[in-house]
Order: C-alpha cells, then sequence, then structure tokens
C-alpha cells in the first residue's frame, strides 16, 4: 500500500482500534478515515489516532475510500452494508471482520458485484498477536488481495482460503479457540487453589504456563506431540496427569466442542438465530 491509499473503517470499535493503531504505525501509513455513530467514542479515537480522520457518516467516508473495512456487529450489518449501496460507485476492496455473514449474503446488501474479502480474526488480535482467516470473492483482484493481507498481517498471522467454507472450521478453532485456552486457564487455577495455592499465585502461574508452552511450540521446529513427549517421563507426575485426561477423553471432547462451533457458524451464516 501507498501513502495514497485511503482505508475507511465503518465503526470504531475494538478490532477497529487494533487494525487502525497497526496500520498509521507503518512506515508509510495509509490515509485512514473512522465513521463511528458515537461522539464520545468519536472524541476518543481522535485523541488515540490523531492523524486520522473521524466521522459519523458512513457513506461520506466510503466514497473516498480504497478500502471499506466493515467493522459493526454481526447483527448491524445488513442495514449498515445497504445504507453504503449508493456510496460504492467506484467499487473500493471490501473487507469484512464480520463473524457469520458470508461474501454472497454482503454482495447483495452492498448492491452486488463489490470486491470481497471476508475476515475472521480472533480476540489475540487485540493485542497484535491474533490469528485470521481470509477468503476472497472471484472479483478481488491481486493488488487488493495484497492489501487485505497487508491490514490483517498488521494485527498477527494471517491464512488464505481458497472455500469460503472452511472459514466455518476456522472459526471453530482460532475464532473461538481464545475461549477453549481462557478455559483451561480457569481450570489450571481452580486446581491449583484445591491443592492449597493462593489464587493470585495459582492465576498467575496458569498464564505464565500457557504462555510459556504457546512461546515454546511457535519457537520450536518440533510438532506439539513431540514436545508433550519430551516434558513426560515414563511414571512420572507429567504423565500421571495426561493418563486422566486421556482416561476422560480429552481429544474427543474437544473435537465435540469444535464439531458444535463450526456447526453453529454455518446456521449463522445461512442466516439461522
Amino acid at each position: 500500500m501507498t501513502e495514497r491509499t485511503t482505508i475507511a473503517f465503518i465503526g470504531g470499535g475494538n478490532m477497529a482500534i487494533s487494525l487502525a493503531g497497526g496500520m498509521l504505525a507503518d512506515t508509510a501509513p495509509p490515509q485512514v478515515i473512522i465513521s463511528e455513530p458515537k461522539q464520545e467514542q468519536r472524541d476518543r479515537l481522535a485523541a488515540r489516532f490523531p492523524a486520522a480522520e473521524l466521522t459519523g457518516d458512513n457513506a461520506a467516508a466510503a466514497a473516498r475510500a480504497d478500502v471499506v473495512i466493515l467493522a459493526v456487529k454481526p447483527q448491524a450489518m445488513q442495514s449498515v452494508a445497504e445504507s453504503l449501496k449508493p456510496a460504492l460507485d467506484h467499487h473500493p476492496l471490501i473487507l469484512s471482520i464480520a463473524a457469520g455473514i458470508t461474501a454472497k449474503r454482503l454482495d447483495d446488501w452492498l448492491g452486488g458485484e463489490q470486491a470481497i474479502v471476508r475476515a475472521m480474526p480472533n480476540t489475540p488480535a487485540l493485542v497484535g498477536s491474533g490469528a485470521t482467516g481470509l477468503f476472497a470473492n472471484a472479483r478481488v483482484d491481486a493488488k487488493q488481495r495484497g492489501a487485505a493481507e497487508h491490514i490483517m498481517r498488521c494485527v498477527g498471522l494471517v491464512q488464505w482460503f481458497d472455500d469460503e467454507d472452511e472459514l466455518d472450521a476456522v472459526t471453530a478453532l482460532s475464532g473461538s479457540g481464545p475461549a477453549y485456552v481462557f478455559l483451561l486457564m480457569e481450570a489450571l487455577e481452580e486446581g491449583g487453589t484445591a491443592l492449597g495455592l493462593a489464587s493470585n499465585v495459582a492465576r498467575l502461574l496458569a498464564l505464565q504456563t500457557v504462555f510459556g508452552a504457546a512461546k515454546l511450540a511457535l519457537e520450536s521446529d518440533a510438532l506439539p506431540a513431540t514436545l508433550r513427549e519430551r516434558v513426560t517421563s515414563p511414571g512420572g507426575t507429567t504423565q500421571a496427569a495426561l493418563q486422566v485426561f486421556e482416561d476422560g477423553k480429552l481429544r474427543e471432547l474437544v473435537a465435540q466442542a469444535m464439531q458444535a462451533a463450526a456447526t453453529r457458524a454455518r446456521e449463522l451464516a445461512e442466516g439461522r438465530s
């Protein structure tokens, strides 16, 4: 992207803040417009991003943009998208970060024939450590594809998918995945306190253990299974604990949970409440 690229955010929530912060910190930042209906939030955004332009007019922002990032809640997407139709005659790239809204449904709401990239980020993107799945419809050209990837790389890892249906699996794994890890953190903390540790100590050890294990896995060439085997001595404490997980069929339970998430993602994509 060049300095002349104009990116308009429709919605000024947490994900927009993260993406705008990443782009404006670039060595060659684009022109950023953030359209946010609430004056109080616009004031906060203006203070945080003095280089950005703030407005409450979605259509005016979209009409000037090379890339329009739809960062509104899924339940508000249809009304917001339909209101943008008159502003999209120049056919900018539309980048949607709303969960459960297919590219086809979004294109219909926007009036048709739009270049759309659908993104499925996760909440660690808020701290620059996200994982995002991307799908582009047939109208997205190579330059627009590169722009979408550049934007989402500002907040973490990016993976493209040729089949939009695969985003349901992405939702089940990385989209909902942070909640699974948070649940494990809760369980580790509760287990630690049950063994006599102070709750604040158990929490700190749980969080650092999860963080450290993830960092080790990311920085190692070994598979997670190999790393697990390396710290599991025969007849030792770790093996005793892991045997309880295996006896409780943890792997099957995780697979069932992910299937439930993927099924629900498909239902939402089909417009079922």
